[in-house]
């Protein structure tokens, strides 16, 4: 931890220095008031240690001007046993602890402990309301495709490394879903894991949340902010979507991920962060870069591994598996016992493209569970675009992909519908296709539901 002792005796700043080291933290030391509120606004502190008799200074009053500009760090009083009473009535106004003078360092271990266990339990809630909204449970990580096997594989051999990954591919393929696997198989773990979601915010405002601001640095700026690469201190840093990322900030990224330093908006303090960054983007950033709206040189930097998550129409034999966790992971969140599909859901499921792939697959599902009566989903519960596609809808046989999972037949019926869609007539349907007009007229009456052209 990075801890500020705040006391006017130099002889309390040695002892506890020395006793906080020993113990591998980090120590800053302020002798006043304004001393402590500039300690605070240059570093990033995890715990005070404020002394109730500052010299001609309130402690209080000293703790009420902290937390006036902004400062929620944990406060712990150092108090003699004569003020014990005041002790607690700070404790009351929100001081997290106290510890009586004279102390050993045992008594400073303790307190310590007792705010990382405080701060470990806000970060576990965090995280677990972050995954609660996310609401991906651990099994989409089983899967029958031998390429999602394959990026499985060099997921897990690439997490416990601090190298850079580049995560490719397009919106809904689950890439966050798959950073933050990554991060909780590393050794930083234990550490923050923090999102920067570059398409929401404007230059100005993107490059205070990546880097922090001081007070004054631009309209609106009034206290210092620390960002995102601070706030993933140990951690991970993941850029999502960072094919968006102007071009301006792109290359103070470059100067941080070349040498680890950065400063605040509107400081010229520089500073050095201790992350892993994992990046991802839906864009092609090679030819991104050709065209100069991306550059070159942080393309390579970010491409020290890369992984390219495919369309869920490209893996076609986890469909099922996965509607079938997503049902069983929103039964158990709305209290739903037994709850399964119906062959004619499945089958609709199956033939249908997933344009907005796992995360539209995950929202259906979660939609339909709610909607539907009793403990089967029918296709009828299925939005209109998806429960439409029974096995003799002309609309299913336009979204069959190849290496699907669908009957010889049904792949030819579709792409003669498809060819005969846009023929000018029989005779060029036939010759597209390669069949004399006989044939296809035989195909055609051994399945009248395919759409016939104008002859």
């Amino acid at each position: 931890m990075k801890v500020l002792i705040v006391d006017d005796e130099a002889n309390i700043h040695k002892t506890t220095s020395i006793a906080l080291r020993a113990m591998g933290h980090e120590a800053f030391s302020a002798y006043s008031g304004s001393q402590a509120v500039k300690k605070l606004q240059d570093n990033k502190v995890d715990v005070i240690f404020l002394d109730l008799r500052l010299g001609p200074e309130n402690g209080l009053e000293v703790y009420d001007k902290i937390r006036s500009e902004g400062f929620d760090t944990p406060v712990i009083i150092f108090t003699a046993f004569s003020s014990i009473s005041t002790a607690i009535e700070a404790t009351k106004k929100g001081v997290f602890d106290y510890v009586l003078k004279p102390f050993v360092p045992e008594q400073i271990r303790q307190a310590l402990d007792r705010v990382g266990k405080s701060l470990s339990l806000e970060s576990k809630v965090e995280e677990l309301q972050s995954e609660v909204s996310e609401s991906v449970p651990p099994s989409v990580f089983d899967s029958q495709d031998k390429s999602m096997q394959s990026i499985y594989r060099l997921t897990e051999r690439a997490a416990p490394s601090d190298a850079t990954v580049l995560i490719l591919g397009p919106s809904g393929t689950g890439k966050t879903v798959l950073a933050k696997r990554i991060h909780n198989l590393s050794k930083r773990a234990h550490k923050p894991f923090v999102v920067v979601h570059c398409p929401s915010l404007s230059k100005e405002l993107l490059e205070s949340e990546l880097f922090g601001h001081v007070k004054g640095a631009f309209t609106g700026a009034v206290k210092d902010t620390w960002g995102k690469i601070e706030a993933a201190d140990g951690g991970t840093l993941f850029l999502d979507e960072i094919g968006d990322l102007p071009l301006e900030i792109q290359a103070k990224l470059l100067r941080f991920l070349q040498e680890r330093q950065y400063e605040r908006v509107g400081e010229t303090k520089t500073r050095t962060g201790n992350v892993r960054i994992i990046a991802a983007t839906n864009k092609d950033l090679q030819q991104e870069a050709q065209e100069g709206l991306f550059r070159e040189d942080l393309y390579y930097r970010l491409n020290v591994i890369s992984i390219v998550m495919p369309a869920l129409s490209q893996r076609p034999q986890d469909i099922h598996d996965l509607a079938q966790i997503f049902l069983q992971h929103h039964a158990r969140r709305q209290g739903r016992s037994t709850c399964t599909f119906s062959d004619s859901a499945i089958s609709a499921i199956r033939r249908y493209s997933w344009p907005g792939n796992i995360r539209e697959l995950h929202n259906v599902i979660e939609r339909s569970l709610i909607l539907c009566d009793g403990g089967v989903i029918e296709p009828e519960d299925l939005p209109a675009e998806v429960g439409s596609h029974s096995p003799d809808s002309r609309t299913s046989r336009t979204h069959i992909a190849i290496g699907g999972r669908f009957t010889l037949e049904e792949v030819e019926e579709a792409h003669i519908n498809g060819v005969l869609s846009s023929a000018h007539s029989y005779q060029d349907a036939a010759e597209i296709l390669g069949i004399n007009k006989t044939t296809l007229y035989r195909k055609r009456k051994r399945n009248p539901e395919l759409e016939t052209a104008d002859t």
